[in-house]
């Protein structure tokens, strides 16, 4: 079964987006979404679902190394309940720990400083939070 995925990493000034191919575990890094206090410009991501139609959509929980939750939890929960009460497609939440530091790494190895810009980091480390769900 093959089905297209679209991954978020919630942030409070930017969201990261990536769509992935559950039957092949890798996503690609989409444009990040701006956001105002975690709200984004929903035109835009209707814009994104209307492109890909994604069947699943995940969104990265940040969690405390020890689990435990942060205040930015609970607006990445409401985030994910916005998305599914607004296109009605199923919404997961997927433990983010480490993705950006993932996405990070990942992107100096490409480029170096230079690649570590705000936007592209939060995208890669959408598609890290979809890898490490897909490989689960």
């Amino acid at each position: 079964m093959s089905r297209t995925v679209l991954s978020f990493d919630f942030g409070t000034k930017s969201i990261g987006v990536a769509v992935g191919q559950e039957i092949t575990g890798t996503a690609s890094p989409l444009a990040a979404l701006k956001a105002q206090d975690g709200v984004p410009d929903w035109e835009k991501v209707k814009r994104i679902y209307d492109e890909w139609q994604p069947d699943l959509v995940i969104v990265g929980l940040p969690l405390n190394m020890d689990g435990t939750e942060q205040p930015v939890t609970q607006l990445a929960k409401r985030f994910a309940n916005r998305l599914h009460g607004r296109f009605n497609v199923k919404v997961e939440t997927w433990d983010e720990r480490l993705s950006t530091a993932d996405a990070k790494a990942m992107l100096f190895e490409l480029g170096g400083y230079k690649k570590l810009t705000k936007d592209k980091v939060d995208s890669v480390s959408a598609c890290v939070i979809f890898t490490s769900w897909a490989e689960n």
